[in-house]
């Protein structure tokens, strides 16, 4: 029974609801004979699959009555097939129910075969409906925005995974550009509060004078301009979650306030003497270095124990292996839709600048890059030019391992010969050859020096 698909019979007739549910045996056939017991049992058992007869009681002859159970039914489960039956002479009925969003209609008197085949048809029906809205779930999971293949950022996603459901308040630590926004937000639709506000606010972006009435709010006449109580963004994320991005960036002089709120979870607008209590996830952002900051007093200790109940460091793009190229693709083609472009690849030249480039702006600098060189592109593919990157060629390093051994050897090189003011023989010693040796590689990869 319990692997058996449900169908609601909807029907008020005593006989024909023990045929009924005679001739679909193969499902697991739940019957109501009116519109009370129709709309209970679809609540209770939320089948996928619901024949409804439009001429209910307590007026067989007004089928208002059935139309008023579709709408209801309707309202509780859209995907619901609902099949209506009618009376001969209620087609016109029929088709305003399928228009109303009726899966089909069939006639009386009832042929058990046809009807069986509308009902299977309308369960594979909703079966793929199902496949798909799953299919479409998969594709844009909360991590789907982070783009990562390497190692590092798989574990990565596995912590997120495991921190989410919690409400512990997480300090995410990385460059600018790593996309503590997008980890922030994914915990946020991982967690019981998804379907909650998130509200951020970033401490670098905010005057210092302003910051404190942004954050926390103010009450009429708290200052010059005061004109009406406002809330603040905290109180905007109630239940939800709050997001202080770029907090080492905190004025000192606001952090005993934000310690004060992280413990009690109660704030006071500026100007006010109330203590407003607040349900509220924290997630705190970073890339200052905070025990540095807390060493030169610049920020509390306390608070940085506080808002690091649990740490997520973010490696930045030049330490993630492999997910450069892979970004970048997927740039390619959301700005080649965006932009009307057919643009398939990149070159080979502009592939190994994206996976050697040191990337100081991480995948913001990444994300611009592959605007510009999409708009500005001229062939099917983008080309190194195109992605205009300030690098030096010299630490351009190559996929070809020989290339990559010889691209070494030339920036080690000019590196101690720089370090030597290009004296041969002590550049010969401390790169650990001889000056012949020397002299070879310097012919080898055209690098000319003044003794």
């Amino acid at each position: 029974m319990e692997n058996k698909k449900t169908l609601l019979i909807v029907e008020d007739d005593l006989g024909l609801q023990k045929q009924l549910k005679w001739s679909f045996e193969a499902y697991q056939t739940v019957i109501a004979g009116n519109r009370n017991e129709a709309i209970t049992a679809l609540r209770r058992y939320m089948p996928s699959v619901v024949t409804l007869d439009l001429g209910l009681p307590p007026d067989p002859a007004n089928a208002s009555v059935g139309i008023k159970t579709l709408k209801e039914i309707l309202e509780l489960a859209p995907a619901t097939k609902v099949i209506v039956v009618t009376g001969n002479d209620d087609r016109c009925i029929a088709i305003q129910a399928v228009a109303m969003g009726a899966y089909d209609f069939y006639q009386k008197p009832i042929d058990i075969d046809i009807l069986n085949l509308i009902i299977e048809r309308a369960f594979q029906l909703s079966e793929l409906e199902k496949e798909h809205q799953s299919l479409q779930q998969r594709t844009t999971e909360p991590l789907d925005g982070l783009i990562a293949s390497c190692e590092k950022m798989q574990a990565l996603c596995r912590k997120i995974e495991k921190i989410a459901p919690t409400n512990a308040t997480t300090l995410l630590l990385g460059e600018s550009g790593t996309g503590k926004e997008v980890l922030a937000k994914a915990i946020h639709r991982l967690s019981n509060r998804s379907d909650q506000p998130f509200v951020a606010v970033n401490c670098a972006a905010i005057p210092e004078n302003l910051l404190e009435s942004e954050l926390f709010g103010y009450e009429r006449g708290a200052f010059t301009g005061a004109a009406q109580q406002t809330k603040g963004k905290i109180e905007y994320a109630q239940n939800g979650t709050f997001f202080l991005d770029e907090i080492g960036d905190l004025p000192y002089s606001l952090q005993s306030k934000l310690l004060r709120f992280l413990q009690e979870r109660t704030i006071e607008r500026v100007g006010g003497r109330q203590e407003i209590p607040v349900n509220v996830r924290i997630i705190c952002a970073t890339h200052q270095n905070l025990p540095t900051q807390v060493d030169e007093g610049k920020f509390r200790l306390d608070l940085f124990y506080r808002i690091s109940e649990i740490t997520v460091n973010i490696p930045p793009l030049r330490e993630r292996e492999g997910d450069a190229i892979t970004i970048a693709t997927a740039f390619l083609r959301r700005f080649c839709e965006l932009h009307n472009k057919k643009i398939k690849s990149f070159s080979k030249e502009a592939a190994e600048a994206i996976e050697t480039y040191s990337w100081p702006g991480n995948i913001r600098e990444l994300e611009n890059k592959i605007k510009r060189a999409v708009i500005m592109a001229d062939e099917t593919n983008i080309t190194f030019d195109d992605l205009e990157l300030e690098q030096n060629i010299d630490i351009a390093m190559p996929f070809n391992l020989k290339a990559v051994r010889e691209a070494a050897e030339t920036l080690a090189i000019k590196r101690v010969l720089t370090h030597t003011h290009n004296n041969v023989s002590n550049t010969a010693k401390l790169l650990g050859v001889t000056r012949p040796t020397l002299y070879a590689l310097l012919e080898k990869y055209g690098i000319h020096i003044n003794e």
